[in-house]
This record gives structure tokens, sequence and C-alpha cells, in this order.
């Protein structure tokens, strides 16, 4: 399985991206790290500043079909830029439009907002993008991990930091079903 994570080249949480990134290389796939620019990605501590990340390849460069899932990480920062570049919030909608999972965690739900794929969806958050959530037609629930299949696709979403364990098994086991076996 070969799992696209599309962060910003700033502004990512850490642990949203490791601990996902770890999960997918545990279970036999295959990560790559997909941004908006080329080089490294700086992740944070909440604000303060992590490790920085190699940026395997940019978004107009691949889409879903290179891909059989995508993790979106959060941290406030990161979805908000991605919100803001017309290929990040086509590379998202296009999973949607493919069929194939989605897993997003914390403030990571902005950018599906964006895409405009939430209508019908039953997702979870950072219970600040409640409104945003439901503004773009999803129903929004305060549950560690939610899976939705009421759509075109699985959609896996959690709340925060607390929830990576429940997330990364919950979205692992979806991809599995999902057939992915690049």
């Amino acid at each position: 399985m070969k799992v696209a994570f599309l962060v910003a080249p700033e502004g990512v949480e850490q642990i949203e991206l490791t601990s996902p990134w770890k999960a997918v290389q545990d279970a036999g796939g295959t990560a790559h790290l997909v941004s908006t620019k080329p080089g490294k990605v700086q992740a944070f501590h909440h604000l303060d500043r992590g490790d920085a990340f190699p940026v395997d390849t940019v978004v107009g460069e691949v889409g879903a079909p290179d891909y059989d899932a995508l993790v979106l990480p959060g941290g406030v920062a990161n979805p908000d830029f991605l919100r803001m570049d017309e290929q990040a919030v086509a590379f998202v909608r296009d999973f949607f439009t493919s069929g194939k999972p989605v897993a997003a965690i914390c403030h990571a739900p902005w950018t599906l907002v964006e895409a405009d794929v939430l209508r019908g969806r039953t997702l979870t958050s950072w219970p600040s993008l409640r409104t945003d959530v439901q503004n773009a037609g999803g129903s929004w629930v305060d549950e560690q991990v939610k899976v939705c299949a009421s759509g075109p696709n699985t959609l896996i979403t959690s709340r925060k930091p607390d929830d990576l364990k429940a997330f990364c098994e919950a979205f692992v086991e979806e991809f599995g079903k999902a057939g992915g076996g690049s």
C-alpha cells in the first residue's frame, strides 16, 4: 500500500505526522511526503519548532491515481496553508472522487472543508472546527475516532494527538479493507 501524507511546507503537528507514518510502515506500507513546495517541511510541537522532514514530491506532480490512500495530519497552520493552495485542495478532492480512503486528524478537516467534500459526512476534529464542518454540510461528533463510509470513499477522522493510537488503528484497518496493495 502506498499512502500519501499531504502537508504544508510549515506548520504540521509533528506527532500527527510521525505516528501515522510509523503506523503505515509497520503495516507494510510505503509512506510518501507530499507538499506544496520541494525541499523540507518544518514540523512543530504545538507552537515550538520541531524537526524538518524531506519532501518526496509536490502536488501537481502526483494525484490520487498514484496512491492507495491519503493521510492529512493536523497542526493549526498546516491545513490553513493547504486550503489556500488550489493544487493541494484538488489533490485532496481527487481522493474523494476516486473513492480512495482519507484519514484526517485534529485541524486537518479544514482542508476537507475547502475541498467541499463533507456534505452528508459524519466526522470529528479539533472542537473549534465544529462550526466549519457543519457549515460545509457535515455532521460533527465528539468521538475519539469516527469512520464514515456514507460517501464515495471512507473517511477516518480523530480529534487530537491523544487520539492517535485509535486513529492509527482505525485508518490502517480501513486502508487494508480498501484493498490497496501497491
